[in-house]
């Protein structure tokens, strides 16, 4: 998103990097550790300041919170990353497979039910 975008616009980006590594620590209830820990399992990767200092998204934080969430219930980091990741895989096929059952239901003129 561009600098001259209006900053509602950017707040309202779930996109957007527009928490620091201690706030979005601090939002999860969690550690840097942590955060830093789902980073270099490739869970999420956070943006980068200027500075160099680590911003995280809303959408981000929502996977690390699913994260943190295995993880309290003593399931190891690697695998509560590996199957955040699975979830979110599946999640956008299920939504990619139903894009395609509505464009096709649409091309065949609509759903079909019981015909004489």
């Amino acid at each position: 998103m561009a600098a001259d975008t209006p900053l509602s616009d950017r707040l309202d980006d779930d996109d957007y990097p527009a928490y620091t590594m201690g706030r979005a620590a601090e939002m999860l209830g969690t550690t840097p550790g942590f955060l830093r820990a789902i980073g270099e399992a490739r869970l999420i990767t956070p943006l980068r300041s200027e500075g160099g200092h680590r911003r995280y998204s809303r959408y981000q934080l929502r996977i690390a919170a699913r994260a943190r969430e295995l993880v309290d219930r003593g399931t190891p980091i690697e695998a509560a990353c590996r199957i955040v990741i699975l979830e979110d895989q599946l999640e956008e096929a299920q939504r990619i497979n139903a894009e395609y059952r509505r464009a096709a239901s649409e091309a065949s003129g609509g759903s079909r039910t019981g015909s004489s």
